[in-house]
């Protein structure tokens, strides 16, 4: 199960990721209470070099915040909506991370890998799982969106997807993560990933 920790900011939140060997953290650049600037996300990235994937997450930016972001914290994956994506200058070489919100036609085209979430990201909103579903069977889909220690399980069960992204529901506060509150999530999430299907839980 591919793990994303998004919305890091402080050391407590990267040493946990970084025991815990999760595969990516992400780091805010838009309006929230996880926002940083890219300097701090470039301080705070410098002991996941090589080990995680460094993600700088992003909603209706401007060309010039991109240019920082991609300046100052060198990201190996830029996470967007799908439709500002496609919209921004970026180089080849950069992973794209397009979100998705709703499901789209049967027909349409669909990218290696998306996220999946709700309206709002980081509102801590449930997203459609039938909708999730329903897509994780045609690419690898990230389940975000009111993701918590809880209902990690169930989500898992329910959707079959690629891997999971959490943020507010490791929080102990708005922006400030709980390592023990990351280290439940992560077990639960590689353990729902070891159970049999036929033991599953298919619902929240």
């Amino acid at each position: 199960m591919w793990i994303k920790l998004c919305g890091l900011t402080t050391v407590a939140a990267m040493d946990a990721a970084l025991a815990l060997r999760v595969d990516a953290v992400g780091f805010v650049f838009a309006r929230s209470a996880r926002r940083v600037s890219p300097v701090q996300a470039a301080q705070l990235a410098r002991a996941a070099r090589g080990r995680v994937l460094v993600v700088a997450v992003t909603r209706h930016p401007t060309q010039a915040l991109i240019d920082e972001v991609l300046g100052v914290l060198r990201p190996e994956v830029l996470q967007a909506d799908a439709a500002e994506l496609a919209q921004l200058k970026l180089p080849a070489t950069l992973t794209r991370l397009p979100v998705w919100r709703s499901a789209p036609g049967a027909d349409a085209a669909l990218p290696p890998r998306l996220l999946f979430e709700g309206a709002v990201s980081g509102s801590g909103v449930v997203a459609d799982w039938s909708a999730a579903a329903a897509l994780a069977t045609r690419t690898q889909l990230v389940l975000a969106g009111g993701l918590e220690p809880a209902n990690v399980a169930a989500a898992i069960a329910a959707v079959r997807p690629f891997g999971v992204d959490v943020s507010s529901g490791v929080e102990s506060a708005p922006g400030v993560k709980s390592p023990a509150a990351i280290a439940d999530f992560v077990t639960a999430a590689r353990a729902q990933e070891r159970t049999p299907p036929a033991n599953r839980r298919s619902s929240p």
